[in-house]
């Protein structure tokens, strides 16, 4: 039992709110928004005072570098919703869940690529009227479809190439 003043190993092992933005580097106002969003938890003091796990700190930096590959905050809360609430996760826990997201994040990949390669010459066919796209969007063909950036979307998705989009021969 522990004596007056003195906290439990369990709260020892605990950070407050304060502590876990500093050591996280995320603000206080940011890890209140990712707990309202169920991405983090906490327990209440008898004060009503957030106290925090320490294996907190290494979901605020899956969070934080997730969210800066673009991965939005849904799909992050369904992979940390599959990691264990009852432990500490382990190396193996981590991998499995990275492993899963191994072909959202080569097609993101890819599709940065696209757009650092095309953005100079076209914006993906939208169409933005530029001089080129006479060439290579005659007549707004691709808005005959749908609206938006067809170039990119019909290569991402269903691997389309612009030419065969358009219906050029060579």
């Amino acid at each position: 039992m522990t004596g007056v003043g003195r906290p439990s190993a369990i709260q020892a092992k605990e950070l407050t709110v304060g502590q876990l933005a500093a050591r996280s580097g995320v603000a206080v106002s940011a890890l209140h928004f990712y707990e309202r969003q169920g991405l983090l938890t906490s327990r209440r003091t008898s004060g009503n005072q957030r106290r925090y796990a320490r294996d907190t700190l290494r979901r605020v930096a899956f969070i934080r570098i997730s969210q800066r590959v673009g991965i939005p905050l849904a799909m992050i809360k369904r992979a940390l919703d599959e990691l264990p609430s009852e432990r500490t996760p382990t190396r193996a826990d981590w991998a499995r869940l990275s492993a899963s997201w191994k072909t959202d994040l080569t097609a993101r990949i890819e599709d940065m690529i696209r757009l650092r390669d095309d953005l100079t010459g076209c914006i993906g066919c939208g169409c933005l009227s530029l001089r080129s796209c006479t060439l290579a969007n005659p007549g707004d063909r691709l808005g005959e479809h749908a609206a938006g950036p067809q170039r990119v979307f019909d290569a991402a998705h269903t691997g389309a190439t612009h030419d065969r989009e358009v219906g050029e021969t060579g």
